[in-house]
């Protein structure tokens, strides 16, 4: 019976151009995880969309002199074209700024305050007296009291993952003028974590196949004990708080962020003619949810979300938050903010996606922090996809059609290395499953190149170009075991480079497409046609790298 499989995305937020930083860690693990499932016939539904009203995009308003919806807009639509250009099958790529999810997130905040896991508190909040106005969450900085960063904001610390409040800031400043608040009482609503630290213990306990850093850091929040949290702000733009006497306020984007992936569930099913579809994965007991994040998001998928999902109802828990480290640009990570970045719709100006995809799949940080070079990106290009991967099929597709009529080869009696090679499309079938079945996608991408490299081994050592013309069976055996060599890799490279994928599937087969196949090499019959081949990658020229380093340091 198909397995119901939610994949839920990170919600950037609006105020920039995405990155690679960007898609390394959240929505490339995600597409390969998605289009897995997807092929191996499990009921997927994937989602995300744009963060509209965190704080990020209300400062970059602010700097620009316009409304923080205008600059939400313009972003929101460059995202969504980028992602898809990327080929990322999203079934619903949406924003916060909508009306269902105002409605699902005032709905769950209701259901928290009628289940008593609200509460009202007076706190000390940061007040600008320059600006005369609270200034929550990004509109502060200063150093983190646990691991000494100087660059923590009023909500949380990047550095160390750490959730805050502005009053544990050292040295807290206005991060619009730099200058000093003070701190006045306001009246805010709190999320009564407490309520939940029994049950949340028990749940992570359980969880022995997450990565071991998002296990260990929310054991470690955990294990200090948690405390009511604020889930209202004094701001304007955001969700309305659904309370009287709370008009002024706005739901905190945090809060509001992590309900969207059920908010944009309900939409998809309601665009779908099925209002109640949502409910497969989100209420009934086997359905099964996959939060991909970075690692600077994990207390909101392991602490605040679970939280909401146990005290509003009887909803299910995450199945696993797959949370990346961060992927770095000359030794320091990725920064919308700071500009430290190459930004992907500039990327792909001048590259197609799946060599982007490739790469960014072969030093996704899964475990500790990896690097992105121009070099890298160059070398996994030329050296793999052209003269691995994209070699041995144009190798073999070329020979077949200008010797055989454009047709498949009949073989004959096949030899002990012909088996040989025919059996490694069934262990990479399998290894390339397990790995992505276990979110460990470098080890998947691993196993789908090994076969390439087999093919190539086993071409070389036929020699059908030679053969072809003293021995045209032994040839056409030859090619005809590299050609399901290469419907093998058509399946297990779909994942990971879906175009180039589809690409194959156009030159081998003339019906269905890669996905309506499912998992398997699908054997080559002889005397079917094959299209004309074409490269599927092309290479590139060494005199980018320094090119593309120059773009770099504005040289």
């Amino acid at each position: 019976m198909p397995r119901k499989i939610l994949v839920a995305v990170a919600w950037p937020y609006v105020n920039g151009e995405p990155h690679l930083g960007h898609i390394a860690g959240m929505n490339v693990p995600a597409d390969i995880f998605a289009r897995f499932h997807r092929i191996i016939g499990n009921e997927v539904v994937m989602v995300s969309g744009s963060d509209m009203h965190g704080t990020p995009t209300t400062l970059k308003a602010a700097d620009e002199g316009v409304s923080p919806e205008v600059i939400a807009t313009r972003y929101h639509e460059i995202w969504s074209k980028a992602l898809e250009d990327m080929s990322f099958s999203y079934d619903l790529y949406t924003h916060t700024h909508t009306d269902r999810h105002r409605e699902v997130t005032q709905e769950l905040f209701t259901k928290l305050k009628k289940n008593g896991h609200l509460v009202e508190a007076t706190q000390s909040m940061p007040f600008s007296e320059t600006e005369q106005r609270f200034l929550s969450d990004r509109f502060v900085v200063g150093t983190c009291p646990h691991c000494a960063s100087d660059s923590a904001r009023g909500d949380q610390c990047d550095n160390c993952g750490r959730t805050l409040d502005p009053i544990d800031l050292i040295n807290i400043r206005s991060s619009r003028d730099g200058s000093t608040p003070i701190f006045k009482d306001t009246t805010h609503q709190m999320l009564r974590l407490g309520d939940f630290q029994g049950a949340l213990e028990e749940w992570v306990e359980d969880k022995n196949d997450w990565r071991q850093n998002v296990r260990n850091q929310t054991l470690g929040i955990l294990r200090e004990g948690l405390h009511d949290r604020a889930i209202t702000r004094d701001i304007d733009w955001g969700v309305p708080v659904p309370l009287e006497g709370y008009e002024s306020k706005r739901i905190y984007v945090w809060f509001e962020a992590v309900i969207g992936y059920l908010s944009a569930t309900r939409s998809w099913a309601e665009q779908q003619g099925t209002p109640d579809a949502w409910k497969k994965w989100w209420v009934e007991p086997d359905g099964e949810s996959y939060y991909f994040q970075g690692k600077d998001n994990v207390s909101f998928h392991t602490i605040m979300l679970p939280s909401i999902l146990l005290g509003s109802g009887k909803l299910n828990m995450p199945t696993d938050v797959v949370a990346n480290e961060y992927l770095n640009l000359g030794g320091i990570d990725f920064s919308k903010s700071r500009g430290h970045a190459v930004w992907l719709p500039d990327f792909l100006t001048r590259y197609e996606p799946d060599p982007l995809r490739y790469y960014l799949a072969s030093i996704m940080p899964e475990t500790s922090d990896s690097e992105f070079t121009w070099q890298g990106f160059h070398a996994a290009n030329n050296n793999e996809l052209v003269a691995t991967f994209g070699n041995f099929v144009h190798r073999v597709l070329t020979i077949t059609t200008r010797n055989f009529d454009n047709t498949v080869p009949t073989p004959a009696e096949l030899s002990e290395d012909d088996e040989v090679a025919l059996t490694a499309c069934d262990t990479a079938l399998r290894e390339v499953s397990n790995a992505i079945e276990a979110r460990k996608f470098r080890d998947g991408l691993r196993s789908a190149m090994r076969l390439a490299q087999v093919g190539n081994r086993y071409i070389d050592a036929k020699e059908p170009w030679k053969t072809v013309k003293i021995d045209k069976e032994s040839a056409g055996t030859a090619l005809w075991v590299g050609l399901n060599i290469i419907s093998t890799l058509r399946t297990v490279f779909y994942p990971y480079l879906p175009t180039s994928a589809d690409k194959i599937h156009d030159m081998l087969f003339k019906d269905s497409d890669t996905l309506s196949d499912g998992w398997s090499k699908r054997d080559i019959i002889p005397n079917a046609p094959i299209g004309k081949p074409t490269p599927l990658f092309r290479k590139l020229d060494n005199a980018i790298i320094e090119e593309e380093n120059a773009r770099l340091t504005g040289n």
